[in-house]
């Protein structure tokens, strides 16, 4: 598969291509493959992991779920750190979008007004993490490294308003998703740095 990243320009046509189809993944896909990063981690004893995967995942808190994050992307074994860069912001993306879905689905049915308010509030975290995401991606797209970090970082401060917006009550039905959004920043943060030697 090296020859997909034959020349600088061909590389980035076809990583802007992905950035256009990210949108046409079924939410439930999106679910599936969180499942299966959790509950299933096997990639990263039973492969072998490049160079560049294993120096930055192991610069993020969960190792595993960082390579299997970036493994269930079949572009990952051959990128380098542009091309691993638009893999993990996709795969942030796909999350954020599939949660902020979901919610809505969770509005639609809500009965009591704490439990809607707090959903509310939760649409509104996830809105802006896919728009920190999105300005990530054009940021990618014209290579403009400086803000990537911060712009992960706000897109994981907005599962973590949401985590917090659920705390202390007895059904959080984003835990789970909040989680992945956070721990895929982690490593959009991680390559993000690469660009910058921060």
């Amino acid at each position: 598969m090296a020859h997909l990243f034959s020349s600088p320009l061909h590389h980035k046509i076809s990583q802007e291509k992905k950035c256009k189809n990210i949108i046409k993944y079924h939410p439930l896909c999106c679910f599936v493959l969180l499942v299966i990063l959790f509950i299933h981690p096997s990639y990263a004893s039973n492969n072998n992991v490049t160079k560049l995967v294993d120096e930055v995942c192991g610069k993020t808190s969960n190792y595993t779920f960082c390579i299997e994050s970036l493994y269930s992307d079949p572009n990952a074994s051959e990128s380098d750190s542009y091309g691993l860069a638009y893999v993990a912001f996709r795969l942030a993306y796909l999350n954020a979008t599939n949660t902020r879905d979901y919610i809505r689905k969770l509005l639609n049915k809500a009965t009591s007004s704490q439990y809607r308010m707090h959903l509310q509030r939760c649409a509104f975290d996830y809105e802006k993490a896919i728009s920190a995401i999105e300005t990530a991606y054009n940021d990618l797209n014209s290579e403009t490294f400086f803000e990537l970090a911060d712009l992960a970082g706000v897109a994981s401060h907005g599962a973590e308003d949401c985590q917090a917006t659920f705390r202390g009550t007895h059904h959080c039905p984003l835990c789970f998703m909040n989680n992945a959004l956070e721990g895929l920043c982690q490593i959009c943060v991680v390559i993000s740095k690469l660009f910058t030697g921060s």
